[in-house]
């Protein structure tokens, strides 16, 4: 995964899809008082426009006016366009910013989206994408079926409603029905604060493009985290009555498959979290220092997604790692930093939580997902075998000595404690077990069936795991001579 140059909202649909139960209400605040801001009013009569442009108002229309706008039959030009202006004016009143330009709003089919994302992944023999392969199948999210493009595409296309694009300072509605476009009253107000970020802090500065999964979930987390949480006090407004808002039609689907194969869960568990830790780590900030704590923020993005996970500072601990790949077996030197990856808290608990799912591996709860007691928190990413992480580093390997390339890795994992180290090492062995591995002499695991069949080796050295992957028993030796016995 890497950030795609525009910013999306995603349907939540893992509840759904996990046969878990969705929590009825947001849940209450922990402490001191979260309602949303209030922007003293400028000195105005009724709903006449002010002289000049101010916080609250954009194109002709209050952040409180009535519009005059009804989806049931789609959105004509007019209506949209007050639709668009009124949203743009409630933004600038709950966000405090103004926005210095008009922002444009199209409607595009999901098979177009899906055209393009296919073509954002760009072919699946790439070296990215056959590196990237590897950081994936490492984390039992994808296995040997799929490409990691083709799974994160097919994802991403079910499940995205719109994004903004900063190359084109534009927002796209994604529908099945673009002749009658309707538009979530949420979804227009968290692209909209894209497009706000945007022309305040230019979000295709090189700060909002990580260099491994886990810095782009951690940047997200603070550019995603903004958006969403002015929409949750959006819908807090409107829920409340306190603001007319326009009303959906239920829509005859989310996206559906129509197309593509649907949803990778792992995968959407794992790029989502922003989304849902990202407006708690916000609002903390918000609620200790207002809107102008939020925007030093953003100036100054987090570095993993422990540290919106936990709400804390906390820096990784630095990982060295010296190669020893013999008889043909090399990195990606020219991939990711250094010809590594590195995936993360949130990746890590992602891969514990789907393949408790998927093949009932003993490693979390699956109702822990929704067990949350943050306000604006959707789910819970905090669990015993992922938390307490200190760092992590995935080195892909591939081997084209042979007739065909080969792959693996070697995937150092550091944790705050022996503990931590341990709790995560006996996870990934029940991982093994549930994929039906068999231990050797030799310690090494193997796999002989199913998408992950490969061949093992998984070593704790007090608070460090090391997991060396490979074809066969021998290429786990050949790839890292050092853990051989």
């Amino acid at each position: 995964m890497r950030t795609t140059g525009y910013r999306a909202i995603f349907v939540a649909a893992l509840l759904v899809l996990a046969g878990c139960a969705a929590p009825s209400a947001t849940p209450g605040a922990t402490s001191g008082d979260t309602s949303p801001p209030v922007t003293p009013d400028p000195d105005r009569e009724g709903f006449s426009d002010p002289e000049q442009d101010v916080l609250g108002w954009e194109n002709g229309y209050w952040y409180d006016e009535p519009i005059a706008v009804d989806q049931s039959d789609g959105l004509n030009d007019s209506e949209l366009e007050a639709y668009v202006a009124r949203g743009m004016a409630r933004v600038e009143h709950i966000r405090e910013l103004e926005f210095q330009e008009s922002v444009p709003v199209n409607v595009i089919s999901r098979d177009d989206y899906r055209a393009g994302n296919a073509n954002r992944s760009g072919s699946p023999d790439s070296e990215f994408n056959r590196w990237n392969d590897q950081v994936w199948e490492a984390l039992f999210i994808t296995g040997e079926s799929q490409g990691s493009a083709d799974a994160i595409s097919e994802t991403t296309g079910s499940a995205v409603l719109g994004f903004y694009s900063p190359g084109d300072d534009e927002i796209k509605i994604v529908t099945d029905s673009t002749g009658a476009p309707t538009i979530d009253n949420a979804t227009l107000i968290h692209e909209l604060v894209h497009a706000l970020q945007d022309q305040h802090f230019d979000l295709t500065d090189q700060r909002y493009r990580g260099q491994t999964q886990d810095g782009d979930l951690a940047i997200d987390g603070v550019v995603e985290g903004d958006a969403k949480l002015v929409e949750l006090m959006y819908t807090d407004e409107c829920e409340s009555g306190a603001w007319d808002c326009v009303a959906t039609p239920a829509a005859g689907g989310s996206g559906g498959s129509g197309g593509g194969g649907g949803p990778n869960l792992g995968i959407l568990l794992t790029i989502f979290q922003p989304y849902s830790d990202g407006p708690v780590y916000m609002n903390s900030i918000y609620q200790e220092g207002g809107w102008d704590a939020v925007n030093d923020k953003l100036r100054n993005p987090p570095v993993s997604s422990e540290q919106t996970i936990h709400v804390t500072d906390e820096t990784p601990t630095p990982i060295t790692f010296d190669d020893e790949g013999t008889n043909g077996w090399t990195t990606f030197p020219n991939q990711g930093v250094e010809g590594s990856d590195t995936v993360g808290e949130a990746s890590i608990y992602a891969m514990f939580w789907y393949q408790a799912r998927t093949a009932g591996a003993e490693t979390v709860r699956l109702q822990t997902i929704v067990e949350t007691d943050e306000q604006y928190d959707t789910y819970n990413y905090d669990a015993a075998p992922s938390d307490g992480w200190g760092n992590d580093r995935l080195f892909p390997y591939k081997n084209d000595a042979g007739s065909e390339t080969e792959y693996g890795y070697v995937w150092v994992t550091q944790w705050d404690s022996d503990g931590d180290a341990r709790e995560f090492h006996d996870a990934y062995l029940n991982i093994l077990d549930a994929n039906g591995a068999t231990q050797q002499a030799d310690g090494v695991y193997v796999v002989e069936d199913g998408e992950f069949n490969d061949a093992f080796r998984v070593v704790r050295s007090g608070d460090r795991v090391v997991i060396v992957n490979g074809p066969a028993p021998a290429d786990v030796d050949e790839i890292r001579p050092s853990l051989a016995s």
